[in-house]
């Protein structure tokens, strides 16, 4: 089979067994994810024989966010693809690799990428909770496990630590920034920063309509048209 033919079957599979309670963890999410981890893949010289079932097997086995055992999905889903992949006799010579990108990927289990292939699917991943589409899944999420958007008192962290236990905003400051400064390729990075700055300006505009409605009519630009509010988070 050709690698295209795997990527046709992997995809189908994911498809079949995913379902959509969780729009941040869907099929298109495996999807984009394989997409970025593709191109990221191709610009570095990465295998992607190991690049290409990594990427769409990577949360094979699901925990929710809140789950005490949060930190083993990424060892469980390396453990799950290997017995898949094997049934299906995927090329013998990748498995492992496969399996360390897949342990590797998630920033709640903390393991180190070794591999210039696990660098990949774990910028890959971490890029699809950053920019526009970080935003809506970060939503998402607090939908699912009903967790309210911000502190009324304090919807920026400025006068507290961080704590996305609680409120859905903070994450962008417990999580997704740190993960932002955490992307292992050139190429990752370089789209990382990109998507940090829509998060910032989205922050920011959120930080408006959240003063009072005569603030938000009334309000000026506080920077030039076109000019980036994330400057504000300098």
């Amino acid at each position: 089979m050709t690698l295209k033919n795997w990527e046709i079957r992997l995809e189908n599979y994911i498809k079949r067994i995913n379902g959509v309670d969780d729009p941040a963890h869907d099929h298109l999410h495996f999807k984009r994810v394989s997409d970025l981890a593709m191109t990221l893949g191709t610009k570095i010289g990465a295998n992607l024989w190991i690049v290409l079932p990594s990427a769409w097997l990577h949360d094979l086995v699901t925990v929710p966010k809140n789950d005490p055992n949060r930190s083993q999905a990424s060892r469980l889903s390396a453990k799950a693809a290997r017995k898949l992949l094997e049934e299906w006799q995927y090329p013998a010579e990748f498995l492992d690799g496969i399996c360390h990108c897949i342990e590797a990927h998630s920033f709640s289990a903390g393991i180190e990428p070794t591999t210039i292939e696990a660098q990949v699917v774990q910028d890959a991943d971490r890029l699809d909770g950053l920019g526009a589409i970080g935003v809506a899944r970060c939503f998402a999420t607090a939908g699912i496990i009903k967790r309210p958007f911000y502190d009324v008192e304090d919807p920026f962290c400025r006068q507290r630590p961080p704590d996305d236990g609680v409120y859905t905003v903070d994450h962008f400051y417990k999580k997704l920034f740190v993960v932002a400064q955490s992307l292992k390729t050139e190429p990752g990075k370089h789209e990382g920063q990109r998507r940090l700055k829509v998060m910032k300006e989205y922050l920011a505009h959120l930080e408006l309509e959240l003063g009072s409605a005569d603030g938000i009519i009334n309000a000026k630009p506080s920077v030039p048209p076109n000019q980036g509010l994330h400057e504000a988070f300098e």
